[in-house]
């Protein structure tokens, strides 16, 4: 599990903001999932051998004996969530939510027990139009995150269960031949799971897999035409992508399209969004068929890549230091003038007394922009000194009444010098 410091709280923050306001824009409604599901959910739709469910679920039994898992991931639960509400029969829905995922796995940079995600999901649409504009969502939180020279976009078909049922046949006659070479993961993951192989990172297993069937040459002719149809609509429209043949996702409920966002900057974590269509996930969990398709973006590795290439700026504007006891009172009242009065405006009062030197050496620290100074003369005569702490240095006297005004033409001045 991992501890959030502020300075990693603002860039989550920053990142949760931009998202947001993209997923609006394309008409995206947020809702709230609980964090614990019965188990069964993740078993009958993650599938019983992969492993998220064999090795990296917490999972329990409550004082009714009932076992509940803390969710590995968000699909299921939004799945479940939009079934129970009567969300999803002859109707087009375009959800999102975001919160805390939990995953029993080794810790890293950029993998956590508990990490944070965002997901998107997107219900009774069949066509590629819709997941080309998925992707067209990702492209432009990349870009007004400043990071879209450093994802890049790689896809891969699944084709429909049929097909990869018989894919998974010819794979396995093919790795039976090496299953000695392979590593020890692979080599379990052959007798439950085999398309998990095609994922490894293992060098001697990847250089197996060189010769191994391709998936894609087992596709059926309504999912190729709906990876063309899709490949196309990038094209036209100027995303760039690269086909990667061994994304299969360690989940069993994708078909067709599959994709992951990828970075160079992470080392080995180097996913910060993945997703695809799981159009049979529905009807699995006893619901009528709906065509589904969303993804998930890790708000943690985000954030590394964030805090490596920006300075985040301060967001305090105005520290208030005062000395005596009327003085702090004051003080308290001047900043709940200031917050009412200029919105937007971020005002810290130096609480805990001390020597007007050590209050402003702390309001240097703090970043603010102005120091707001007021002490028994200030008091006495209504006055209050404003100290530029950033631009000028210079300290002026005014009128405590005229505080409000001053700052907001301080700050508008500021604004057209920067």
């Amino acid at each position: 599990m991992q501890d959030i410091l502020p300075a990693q709280k603002q860039i989550f923050r920053l990142i949760e903001d931009t998202v947001r306001d993209v997923l609006a824009a394309y008409g995206y409604l947020e809702v709230g999932l609980p964090q614990i599901e019965q188990t069964r959910l993740f078993q009958r739709s993650v599938g019983e051998n992969t492993d998220i469910v064999e090795k990296e679920m917490y999972t329990f039994d409550d004082r009714n004996g009932d076992s509940l898992t803390l969710r590995p991931e968000g699909t299921a639960g939004c799945v479940r969530f939009a079934e129970e509400n009567g969300l999803l029969y002859n109707q087009i829905q375009r959800l999102w939510y975001s919160g805390a995922m939990f995953r029993y796995e080794r810790p890293q940079k950029g993998r956590y027990r508990q990490f944070e995600q965002i997901g998107a999901e997107c219900f009774g649409m069949p066509g590629p139009d819709i997941d080309a504009e998925l992707l067209l969502l990702n492209a432009r939180i990349w870009r007004r995150l400043g990071l879209d020279g450093e994802i890049s976009l790689e896809l891969n078909s699944l084709g429909s269960p049929e097909a990869r049922n018989q894919y998974e046949s010819k794979l396995v006659d093919y790795l039976q031949t090496y299953k000695t070479d392979l590593d020890e993961d692979s080599q379990r993951r052959l007798e439950s799971n085999p398309l998990r192989i095609l994922d490894s990172k293992i060098d001697r297993t990847r250089d197996i897999l060189k010769g191994a069937p391709l998936l894609s040459e087992f596709l059926d002719d309504d999912s190729r035409e709906h990876f063309e149809t899709l490949c196309g609509l990038l094209e036209d429209i100027g995303v760039a992508y690269r086909i990667n043949p061994t994304i299969v996702r360690g989940l069993d409920y994708y078909n067709r399209t599959v994709f992951e966002w990828v970075t160079d900057s992470l080392g080995a974590q180097g996913t910060v969004c993945a997703g695809g269509r799981y159009d049979g996930l529905v009807e699995q969990l006893g619901g009528r068929s709906t065509p589904g398709v969303g993804f998930a973006m890790g708000l943690d590795r985000l954030a590394l890549m964030l805090a490596e290439q920006q300075e985040l700026d301060s967001k305090v504007d105005v520290y208030l230091v005062s000395q005596g006891d009327a003085a702090r009172a004051g003080a308290l009242k001047l900043a709940e003038m200031l917050r009412d009065q200029l919105p937007g405006t971020n005002v810290l009062v130096h609480c805990g007394g001390g020597k007007f030197k050590a209050q402003l050496k702390k309001a240097d620290i703090s970043g603010a922009q102005l120091a707001v100074i007021l002490g028994e003369d200030e008091m006495s005569s209504g006055s209050v000194g404003v100290k530029s702490l950033r631009i000028s240095g210079e300290q002026v006297e005014i009128n405590q009444s005229e505080l409000v005004a001053w700052c907001s033409e301080y700050f508008s001045k500021e604004k057209v010098v920067g």
